[in-house]
C-alpha cells in the first residue's frame, strides 16, 4: 500500500472542499424552495438569525417563514443529506468488506431487515412508547438479517462474500412477503405504512435529524478511523494478520457498525435504496481504492443525491413522489450496468 503522489492528494482535498461548498449551497436553495416563498437571502438571515440567537435579524419578515424554514423545510433537508450520506457510508463499508461493488444495505436485505423490524413496531403502536422504540426494532431486524444472510452464505465455517448477494435477495423476499402480511393487517394505518416504506423524508422531525446526522457521522469516523484495516482486507486475511489485523474482529465491528447505520437511516426515511451502491461506486474513481478517502467523499455525494432527489419530489414534480420510487428508479438500471460490466469481465476472463 503506498500513499498517493501530491498532486492526488491535493486533488482530493479540491474535490472535498468543492463539494462541501456545493452540498452547503444544495442546502440553502433546497430550504428556500417550496410553495412559500423564501429567497436564499431571507432563509441565510433567518438560519444566522436561529443559530445566533439575534432576533433582530428577521424583525423586518412575516414570521411565518422563520416557522415554515425550521419547522417544516430545515429537518426535511438536513434529513435528507443525513440519510443519504449514512446509506452511502454504510455501503463503502459493505462493498469493502465483501469485495464486491454490488454490495449496498438493499441488495444484502439490510434496508429490507430494518423495514420489516420498524414496520412491525408501527404496527405494534409503538413508535408512540418513545423516540427510540422504531430505530431499536429497526436495528433488531436488520441485525437478525444480516446474521442469517451470512450463515446462509458461509460454508465449512467460512464466509463466502460471492453468494451474499444471493442471499441476502432470497432473506429480502421472504422479509418483502413478511411486510406485504403487516400491510394486510394494517387496516387503517396501511397508507401511512405503504408510503414509509416506498421511503419518504416528509414531516421529518428535529429528534429524527439528529438520529440520523449522529449515525452518519459516527459512522463516518469509525470508517476513517478503521480505513486502513479495511484497505487491508482487500489483499486477504493472511497478509492482513501478517500486518497486525484481525480479520474476523474487524469484519464485525464494521459489519455492525454499517448495519446499525442503515437500520437508523431506515427508521427515519423508509427504504431508500441503491444510494449506498451508486455512490461508492462513482467516487472511487474520483478518490481511488482507499476507503477513508472513499467514505468521506461517499459522504458529501450520498447526501447531495438524496436532497436533489427528494427536492425534485417535492418542489418540481405535480405530485409528491416518495423519493424512494426515484432513487429505485435512478439504482435499477445501474445495478443492471454494474452486474453486465462484472459478468462481462468474468467470461471475457476465460479462456
Amino acid at each position: 500500500m503506498t500513499a498517493p503522489p501530491p498532486g492526488k492528494t491535493n486533488s482530493y482535498w479540491f474535490y472535498i472542499a468543492a463539494g462541501t461548498i456545493v452540498l452547503a449551497a444544495m442546502v440553502l436553495i433546497a430550504a428556500s424552495l417550496g410553495f412559500v416563498a423564501i429567497s436564499p437571502d431571507q432563509a441565510l438571515r433567518i438560519i444566522r438569525a436561529k443559530i445566533t440567537a439575534s432576533p433582530w435579524l428577521i424583525k423586518d419578515l412575516d414570521p411565518t417563514l422563520a416557522v415554515v424554514m425550521f419547522q417544516v423545510r430545515l429537518p426535511r433537508v438536513l434529513c435528507a443529506v443525513a440519510v443519504g450520506g449514512g446509506l452511502a457510508v454504510a455501503g463503502v463499508v459493505f462493498q469493502g468488506i465483501l469485495h464486491n461493488p454490488l454490495a449496498d444495505p438493499y441488495t444484502l436485505g439490510v434496508s429490507s431487515g430494518a423495514a420489516f423490524g420498524a414496520s412491525l413496531a408501527l404496527l405494534l403502536g409503538l413508535d408512540s412508547a418513545g423516540n427510540f422504540s422504531v430505530p431499536l426494532f429497526a436495528f433488531a431486524g436488520a441485525g437478525l438479517t444480516l446474521i442469517t444472510v451470512v450463515r446462509l452464505s458461509s460454508f465449512n465455517g467460512r464466509m463466502r462474500p460471492d453468494t451474499m448477494i444471493l442471499a441476502g435477495v432470497i432473506i429480502g423476499a421472504i422479509l418483502a412477503a413478511g411486510i406485504s402480511f403487516m400491510k394486510y393487517l394494517a387496516d387503517e394505518q396501511v397508507s401511512v405504512l405503504i408510503f414509509w416504506l416506498m421511503g419518504s423524508l416528509a414531516s421529518r422531525s428535529w429528534e429524527q435529524v439528529i438520529a440520523a446526522g449522529i449515525a452518519a457521522i459516527a459512522g463516518l469516523i469509525l470508517v476513517i478511523t478503521c480505513g486502513r484495516d479495511l484497505d487491508v482486507l482487500a489483499a486477504g486475511d493472511r497478509a492482513a494478520a501478517a500486518l497486525g489485523v484481525d480479520p474476523d474482529r474487524t469484519r464485525r465491528l464494521l459489519l455492525v457498525a454499517a448495519t446499525l447505520i442503515a437500520a437508523i437511516c431506515v427508521s427515519v426515511s423508509g427504504i431508500i435504496g441503491f444510494i449506498g451502491l451508486i455512490i461508492p461506486h462513482l467516487m472511487r474513481s474520483l478518490t481511488g481504492p482507499g476507503n477513508r478517502r472513499l467514505a468521506l467523499a461517499s459522504f458529501l455525494a450520498g447526501g447531495g443525491l438524496l436532497l436533489c432527489a427528494d427536492t425534485i419530489s417535492r418542489v418540481f414534480l405535480p405530485r409528491e413522489v416518495p423519493v424512494g420510487i426515484l432513487t429505485a428508479l435512478l439504482g435499477g438500471p445501474f445495478f443492471c450496468y454494474i452486474f453486465r460490466t462484472r459478468q462481462g469481465k468474468s467470461w471475457g476472463g476465460e479462456k
